[in-house]
């Protein structure tokens, strides 16, 4: 029978039972995965309500949103992992 070895070899100086801290990376997603989602919503309204001779820009609002929104999308695909992880691990 053969001996098993490790899925991945450590390289440098962690040590082998290195664990993330998931309860910070809960509290951070959940702080900022609705800030995010209000930020998105609020610049969406902003550009909405752009007039042509406005400053910003009503590209530059929807910039902003579009950018918001996609860090909600992270925010929540984070919270997503972070809570499945607790349920496997603890």
């Amino acid at each position: 029978m053969r001996a098993t070895t490790p899925r991945r070899w450590h390289s440098g100086t962690e040590p082998a039972t290195a664990r993330s801290a998931l309860k910070l990376r809960l509290l951070l997603s959940l702080t900022f995965t609705p800030l995010f989602a209000l930020t998105t919503a609020a610049f969406a309204v902003f550009a909405a309500r752009a007039t042509p001779d406005s400053v910003p820009t009503q590209g530059t609002l929807t910039g902003f949103a579009v950018c918001c929104g996609v860090l909600t999308l992270l925010a929540a695909i984070d919270l997503y992992v972070v809570i499945r992880r607790r349920r496997t691990e603890l």
